[in-house]
């Protein structure tokens, strides 16, 4: 997908529209960490025609980040249609930004079809061997998930110890509820997946 520059709140808000999944990037020219954002965000929209994605620098448009009460940058908007939900900060690389459109994808698609699943993040690094058990399970079930590798992404870190107050991986956000390490009884639980054992 192209990534198109906005000038002002105002425009922003003439391009969000009631459905649809809509994500900004306001970052800094000339920041390292701005710059890094924007070429990663431009590797991963490029696999995506799904979901428009809009750029704002900040040395130019004073308005958006001021409305939305974002204080560092880089930092990536997401929008479901007109309302604000999330915000998403940090240089991450494109392997994020691309779970992150193919998890948004999924849900667009069940929501189509009348499915619907529970939004789950998973936590890892990539020395954990838990990690990659956990994300095969999860993918064994087709349960669809966004990997953030907490490695590479301090406020993602700070983010999960402020959850759970542990900040062993891996750990896996269900709608809100955390579940620390392979806890397969309880991910099962959370998701409603059926285990079949033989008596």
């Amino acid at each position: 997908m192209p990534i198109k520059t906005i000038q002002s709140y105002s425009e922003l808000a003439s391009q969000l529209k009631p459905g649809e999944k809509s994500y900004v990037l306001l970052y800094k020219s000339g920041s390292e960490a701005s710059e890094c954002s924007l070429a990663n965000l431009n590797k991963a929209a490029a696999s995506s025609e799904k979901f428009q994605v809009m750029l704002a620098d900040v040395n130019e448009v004073r308005d958006i980040h001021t409305h939305f009460d974002i204080s560092t940058v880089p930092s990536l908007l997401i929008f479901e249609g007109t309302e604000y939900s999330n915000v998403i900060k940090g240089c991450n690389d494109p392997s994020f930004y691309i779970g992150l459109f193919q998890d948004a994808l999924y849900h667009a698609q069940a929501a189509a079809s009348g499915q619907k699943q529970k939004h789950v993040t998973v936590y890892t690094t990539a020395s954990c061997s838990w990690c990659t058990t956990l994300k095969n399970y999860l993918k064994s079930q087709q349960i669809r998930f966004t990997e953030i590798d907490v490695s590479r992404n301090q406020s993602a870190a700070e983010e999960m110890v402020r959850r759970s107050g542990q900040q062993g991986v891996p750990q896996t956000n269900i709608e809100g509820e955390v579940v620390v390490g392979f806890d397969r009884n309880r991910i099962n639980s959370l998701l409603g997946i059926q285990q079949h054992t033989n008596n």
